[in-house]
């Protein structure tokens, strides 16, 4: 399988517009979370109706398509006073897999998790990712937005902003994959990175960058490889290699 990821792409259409025009390229195409951007001056009201037109065209190009929420997609509020992405129930509606689905792709199973904003929240992600944990797979993917806490992926040059639940998931139920974004400066800092290795699982996050082309990973499970793209340069690393580094992709 080959997948794309890319994450917080906040509003920038231009970027929408590539990963269309590249999706046929991919078996998975995966946009975790940051679809909106809350500090735009449109609304995000306005800015659902026209990210939701995109992404009905970029399902129409791709194999399979699979969107997570992120911070900046939240537009309600629930009965329990926690923020929560009701949007993503229209992105559903439109056939494309989101917050709390799961899909089965080429024998991997990928598990889309929501923001959490609460208790609530994140105890439903713990449930999902238990019920998860007793389907069959090849492989396991998960889908959420922010990063681990104390990894490379979660870096933003003076700190760490990452999600110490996640980490804890992850050294429980041991996925293969997981897809991460939120933290943007994190593969452009001194001291972090796009990739990261916890107990069995590889960590990415793409970063974000301006342009019409958005920071990208490109994972091909068939030749082992994970390859990440960006206005500073590209590297590759092998996912057959637990202690594999990145390095410079030449050509």
């Amino acid at each position: 399988m080959k997948l794309l990821l890319v994450a917080d792409l906040h509003y920038v259409l231009k970027q929408l517009d590539w990963v269309q025009s590249v999706a046929p390229d991919f078996d998975l195409v995966t946009v975790v979370g940051d679809l909106l951007d809350i500090a735009s001056t449109l609304p995000l009201d306005a800015q659902i109706v026209v990210v939701l037109k995109h992404l009905a065209r970029l399902k129409d190009r791709a194999r399979q398509l699979v969107v997570c929420s992120g911070n900046h997609d939240l537009d309600f509020r629930d009965a329990a006073g926690e923020k929560v992405p009701r949007w993503m129930t229209r992105v559903r509606r439109a056939g494309i897999p989101t917050d709390g689905d799961a899909v089965v792709l080429d024998e991997t199973l990928v598990t889309v998790c929501p923001w959490w904003d609460g208790p609530n929240a994140r105890a439903a992600i713990g449930e999902q990712l238990a019920r998860d944990a007793a389907l069959p797979r090849k492989r396991w993917l998960w889908l959420y937005h922010a990063p681990p806490e104390d990894s490379p992926t979660s870096w933003a040059g003076q700190r760490h902003f990452g999600d110490p639940a996640l980490r804890d998931w992850i050294v429980e139920y041991r996925p293969d994959f997981v897809l991460c974004g939120h933290i943007h400066q994190a593969p452009f800092r001194r001291g972090g990175s796009w990739v990261d290795r916890i107990a069995d699982t590889w960590v990415f996050n793409a970063g974000q960058q301006i342009g019409p082309v958005p920071a990208h990973v490109i994972i091909d499970t068939a030749a082992r490889t994970a390859s990440w793209y960006s206005l500073a340069g590209a590297e590759q690393l092998r996912l057959d290699d637990p202690g594999a580094r990145p390095a410079p992709l030449v050509g």
